[in-house]
């Protein structure tokens, strides 16, 4: 692990101070920027989410995704954890938290708006981000993929029906354009180009050029995620500074519902004899959520200025730095992971 990778975390913390500080002084520069985006899909995030995503596809062997079954436990964890556990125990946590023990402490017209922003952030497991998630504890990037795909395929068809069950909303209008294009975008336009770029960068130089040019690219993938970060805080500087208690109350069952997620579904991985390897990236996945989505379906719902569409927004701010803690937890727990894990079943490819 090189210099920039091993002080990550002081990286992170100083883009966070950085972003609440520029997007405090400079709120005209970063509204424009924000403005840049198509189906509610800021275009300068979406760059700069390419940057870090492409790296990691580019280590995808579609020949060895095949292999993937053998890894069903895992598979069956996160779809367990993404539909069954994260939504409802979000709802659950809204209530406790914001609806009766921060409720004093809120605006009183908005409590119920910042519980539906929360469902509906739990709601939308994550697309993009996991794919870094994933590559920075090593995880196995072919179920990553398969995954992250397997969520896209179900949510195009649960979200709608499981936010109403949880808000108690006949009708939920679905921003299929975001949906769709935040799928196009960092799904299949990335995983075609990367693997476009790997067939060329082996044609020309073997595995060894495709090593080279991967290890060229991770200091990029590492800065665009800090340039993300930076952007994601300073589009909400203002904001944070004028109602920094609000944001943090949000953040309370945010944060208690990532390391719930990501716990869980390390322990059942454990449990299952799910290899590292795979339970890793499954705890990340577990844990993470698709804001796009989240912010857009707020905003259809309940309005620009709503609780509702605030609530996924902090959910934007504490994803990068709280998910790290994940990936070190995971990392450093490696070792009593595979201690105790029972032998995983191997079926015949």
């Amino acid at each position: 692990m090189g210099f920039f990778e091993r002080y990550l975390s002081l990286w992170v913390a100083l883009c966070i101070v950085a972003g609440i500080a520029l997007g405090s002084w400079f709120p005209t520069l970063f509204a424009g920027i924000a403005a840049a985006e198509v189906a509610r899909v800021n275009l300068v995030v979406a760059v700069l989410i390419w940057l870090m995503i492409v790296p990691m596809l580019l280590k995808i062997d579609f020949g060895a995704l095949g292999a993937v079954k053998q890894h069903w436990k895992g598979v069956g964890v996160t779809l367990f954890i993404n539909w069954a556990v994260k939504p409802f125990s979000m709802a659950a946590l809204g209530t406790l938290f914001p609806g009766w023990l921060f409720a004093p402490l809120l605006p009183a017209g908005e409590v119920s708006s910042y519980i539906a922003g929360l469902i509906l952030l739990a709601a939308a497991p994550c697309t993009a981000m996991v794919f870094v998630w994933s590559n920075l504890c090593d995880g196995e990037p072919n179920y990553t993929l398969s995954q992250v795909a397997l969520n896209d395929v179900i949510m195009v068809f649960a979200f709608a029906p499981l936010v109403g069950l949880l808000l108690g909303v006949a009708s939920i209008t679905v921003p299929w354009d975001t949906l769709l294009l935040s799928v196009v975008l960092y799904i299949v336009l990335s995983v075609i180009a990367a693997q476009i770029a790997r067939r060329a960068l082996r044609a020309r130089g073997g595995q060894g050029r495709l090593d080279a040019f991967l290890r060229m690219l991770q200091p990029l993938s590492l800065a665009a995620l800090l340039a993300t970060l930076v952007l994601l805080f300073g589009f909400q500087g203002g904001a944070i500074v004028r109602q920094p208690l609000i944001i943090a109350l949000i953040a309370v069952p945010i944060l208690i519902q990532v390391y719930l997620n990501a716990g869980l579904a390390y322990w059942l991985s454990r449990r299952l004899g799910v290899a590292w390897c795979v339970a890793a990236p499954a705890a990340l996945i577990g844990a993470s959520n698709f804001f796009e989505l989240a912010v857009a379906a707020a905003i259809s719902l309940f309005g620009l200025q709503s609780g509702a569409a605030l609530a996924p927004v902090v959910g934007v701010l504490v994803e990068v730095p709280v998910m790290l803690s994940v990936v070190a937890i995971v990392k450093r727990t490696r070792p009593w992971y595979e201690r105790g894990a029972p032998v995983a079943l191997q079926l015949p490819l």
